[in-house]
């Protein structure tokens, strides 16, 4: 019985080795299986990821362009609450379409500071904030240029800021009151040209426009049909001299054609033709002549 026993119990050790062998070969394989099922998800989704931030899905009539917004809209990565302050004279699809982003659209891989740098690169833009709360809320402030004046060029029109560049996107006739300028150079110029007329606040109303003349002076376009030619140097003072002549002799109001201001010292004053009371009124014109 002892040697029976001593024989018995190695076979069941021996056995319950083999057994135990068996069940960590099962386990072994599951693991292997959820391992690779893994690996192949993540790469479907690595390539899946790339596809969509490479706008291969956004092409007109996809049937997969919606897709991406709705799976993200399943994880509550979608863009269902996007907040846009600070515009003035653009609308809201404007900043949209700049960054690629539409309302319910997929957020996966949006970068914040990416689209701060594409909302600044506008030439309507002066400083934008964008903030992106998880997962699905956007908030975005823009701090639009102002608009300061309107500059004619071979014919187009361009609403500017007192540093001169242009804003696209914004109407010149949505901006009535803006003074126009032309000629070379004008856009750049025209903000010192204001701050001189601020010295002749009763002249300044009346200017409806003013051009640039050889990139060297200014002629002035008032409301009333005169022109005033003024020099290229001291132009505060020739300014304060017509002022000073219009409110004492009312000098803009007499039928005056032009007043020339070029020469040091010296008003000129060419007197309008008359007009037959049937004739039709002539439009001013910006005119960049000497």
């Amino acid at each position: 019985m002892d040697g029976q026993r001593r024989i018995d119990q190695p076979m069941t050790r021996v056995y319950g080795r083999q057994r135990a062998g068996f069940l960590d070969l099962g386990q072994s394989k599951r693991v292997r299986i959820a391992a690779r099922a893994s690996a192949v998800l993540f790469l479907g989704l690595t390539i899946l990821h790339s596809i969509i931030l490479g706008g291969y899905l956004r092409y007109d009539g996809s049937p997969w362009a919606k897709v991406p917004g709705k799976l993200s809209s399943l994880i509550g990565w979608a863009a269902d609450d996007i907040r846009i302050t600070g515009l003035v004279h653009q609308e809201p699809e404007m900043v949209l379409m700049a960054l690629g982003v539409k309302p319910g659209g997929s957020l996966i891989g949006f970068d914040a500071e990416n689209a701060k740098a594409l909302l600044e690169n506008l030439d309507w833009v002066a400083t934008a904030t964008v903030q992106r709360s998880f997962p699905n809320q956007l908030e975005i402030s823009v701090e639009e240029r102002v608009p300061f004046a309107v500059w004619q060029r071979a014919g187009a029109y361009y609403v500017i800021d007192r540093s001169g560049s242009a804003m696209s996107n914004v109407a010149p006739g949505k901006l009535p009151a803006l003074p126009l300028v032309t000629g070379e150079g004008a856009q750049f110029e025209v903000a010192g040209l204001v701050n001189q007329l601020e010295v002749s606040p009763d002249l300044s109303s009346k200017v409806r426009g003013a051009a640039r003349v050889g990139q060297r002076r200014w002629n002035l376009y008032l409301d009333n049909g005169v022109t005033v030619l003024l020099p290229e140097k001291d132009v505060k003072a020739a300014l304060a001299r017509v002022a000073a002549l219009d409110a004492s002799q009312h000098l803009l109001s007499k039928g005056v054609k032009s007043v020339d201001l070029r020469f040091p010292g010296r008003v000129i004053v060419a007197i309008a033709r008359i007009e037959e009371p049937t004739a039709e009124k002539a439009k001013v014109k910006l005119s960049q002549s000497e």
